[in-house]
C-alpha cells in the first residue's frame, strides 16, 4: 500500500487542486491512502482537505486529516508518518499537481527489496512573471534540474529505503537531506510528469534562493560528507558557456538572483518554493 503524505501549512487556495489530481490518478497497486497534516494553518486548509472525503472515497483512497497547531514541516512530515499504514511512503508537497499515471509508476519503481527512492518528472508551469519565468527557464538547464530523480516537491521511498532514517530531524531541506540518504544508482526517475511551481518575483526568488543554499549548508554541517552523495554531473565552463549563449536572459537573471543572495544578508524563515 501507498501512503501520500503531504504537510499543508495555509495551502487553502491550493491543497484542493493538490488533491484532485492525486485522486484522479490511475488505480494504483495494493491501494493508496493520502495523509494531509494541516499545521500551524490561519485558514481553511484542514477544512477543504476534509471537504474530499467522498471524492477519496469514490477513487477507492484512504484519507486522513491532521490539524496540528504548531507550523513546523518536518514535525507535519513526522506526525503524518505516525498514522499512515503504507509501507511504500510519498511526500507531495501541497501545491503539486501529479498527472494521473505517477503513483502506479512510483509504486512499480519501489517494488524491490534494497532501498529505493524515486520521483517523477517536474515540470515547472508558465509563471505570470517574465523574470521568473526567464529564472526557471534557466534553472531546469542546470546539472541537479537535469539528474534523475531530483525529488523537488515529491518524492518516494518503499519500506526498507524509510528505515535508513527516524524522524525527519529539524532541518532546511527534507527533501535533499531524504534524497542523499540514497546513492545515485539508488534514484529511480519515472517518465511521467507532476507540476511543481516555482514563486513570481525576483525578490521573493532571492528569499527563496537564500533559504535553499541555507538549507545546503545546515546539512553540510550537521551530515559531513552527506553532500557527496549528491551525485551530479558537474557544471563545467564550456557547458555554463553554452547554456548562456543559449539564453543570455535567463542566465542574467539567474545571476542577478545568485549575486543578491550573497551580497545582501536576509531571514532563512520558512518560506515557499513556489
Amino acid at each position: 500500500m501507498l501512503s501520500v503524505i503531504i504537510p499543508a501549512s495555509n495551502e487553502a487556495g491550493y491543497i484542493g487542486a493538490c488533491l484532485t489530481a492525486l485522486f484522479a490518478s490511475a488505480a494504483v497497486p495494493g491501494g493508496a491512502e493520502a495523509v494531509v497534516v494541516a499545521n500551524g494553518c490561519r485558514d481553511a486548509t484542514a477544512d477543504v482537505a476534509r471537504g474530499f472525503a467522498e471524492v477519496a472515497a469514490q477513487a477507492g483512497w484512504g484519507l486522513v486529516v491532521l490539524d496540528l497547531a504548531k507550523g513546523s514541516k518536518p514535525g507535519a512530515l513526522n506526525a503524518g508518518d505516525a498514522v499512515a499504514t503504507g509501507e511504500l511512503r510519498a511526500y507531495l508537497d501541497a501545491d503539486v499537481q501529479v498527472s494521473p499515471d505517477l503513483m502506479a509508476q512510483l509504486v512499480d519503481a519501489l517494488q524491490r527489496q534494497h532501498p529505493t527512492y524515486a520521483s517523477g518528472t517536474p515540470v515547472i508551469p508558465r509563471a505570470k512573471s517574465a523574470v521568473t519565468r526567464a529564472y526557471a527557464r534557466f534553472w531546469q538547464r542546470l546539472p541537479f534540474a537535469q539528474s534523475p530523480a531530483p525529488g523537488y516537491g515529491l518524492f518516494a521511498v518503499n519500506a526498507t529505503g524509510r528505515a535508513r532514517w527516524g524522524e525527519f530531524p529539524g532541518i532546511i531541506s527534507d527533501d535533499t537531506f531524504v534524497r542523499l540518504q540514497f546513492l545515485p544508482e539508488e534514484r529511480v526517475g519515472c517518465p511521467a510528469p507532476y507540476l511543481w511551481p516555482m514563486i513570481e518575483g525576483f525578490a521573493p526568488l532571492v528569499k527563496v534562493r537564500r533559504r535553499q543554499d541555507a538549507g545546503v549548508r545546515e546539512i553540510d554541517e550537521a551530515y559531513p560528507g552527506l553532500l557527496e552523495r549528491e551525485g551530479k554531473p558537474p557544471l563545467g565552463m564550456e557547458t555554463l558557456i553554452g547554456l548562456i549563449l543559449r539564453d543570455p536572459v535567463g542566465f542574467a537573471v539567474y545571476a542577478a538572483v545568485s549575486l543578491n543572495v550573497r551580497l545582501k544578508r536576509g531571514s532563512t524563515a520558512w518560506t515557499r518554493g513556489r
